[in-house]
């Protein structure tokens, strides 16, 4: 696998960030509002989605998962693509 097609699929990957990311984030910060995409708010948000701030919120539960599962195969793809040449000197 080459460097360019890793990149290629990182990118790829990525498309769908923004809407994964917004629909969490509107049930994080319980609005509907467009623009907390663009604000630059955080700690709710990781709070948000390393623990459980609203339990009893199923939706909420299985955005959470999702969007956790989503960046873990991002970050493996990333460390994939930085540390390729690693790895194929193992191969």
């Amino acid at each position: 696998m080459t460097k360019t097609l890793l990149l290629i699929i990182i990118f790829i990957w990525g498309i769908p960030s923004t809407y994964i990311r917004s629909k969490f984030r509107k049930i994080v910060y319980k609005t509907d509002d467009w623009k907390i995409n663009i604000k630059p708010v955080f700690i709710k948000e990781l709070t948000g989605l390393f623990s459980n701030l609203y339990p009893h919120n199923i939706e909420y539960i299985k955005t959470r998962d999702y969007y956790r599962i989503y960046l873990f195969v991002y970050i493996i793809l990333f460390l994939v693509y930085i540390y390729l040449d690693e790895i194929n000197s193992f191969l």
